[in-house]
């Protein structure tokens, strides 16, 4: 049997997984296995919604950083955003529409 993994991480990796990260992603991100994470999605049994005219894109931000992009009213036009911290830094989710 594995170690035992703390319940913050994962919950952090459903929720990155429900925001439309991959399960490699997810590994780079948080640092745990993306085996453990297929088997966590697996074992509560999370159902992503499918959607194909949005796509989720990603940064990693400090405190600073998310403030300043905060501050661009042009950065916050079209797009739905959700922010989750990882660590000392803050992971920016953003859903744009695909282009036709």
């Amino acid at each position: 049997m594995g170690k035992k993994i703390d319940s913050y991480y994962v919950n952090k990796a459903l929720q990155l997984y429900l925001e439309g990260l991959s399960y490699r992603e997810i590994e780079r991100l948080l640092g745990v296995s993306h085996v453990s994470v297929m088997n966590w999605v697996k074992k509560y049994k999370i159902k992503r919604p499918y959607n194909s005219t949005y796509h989720p894109t990603y940064k990693i931000l400090n405190a600073t950083e998310i403030k300043v992009f905060f501050s661009n009213p042009e950065n916050m036009s079209g797009a739905g955003v959700v922010v989750t911290e990882l660590g000392d830094k803050y992971m920016l989710i953003k859903w744009e529409r695909f282009r036709d």
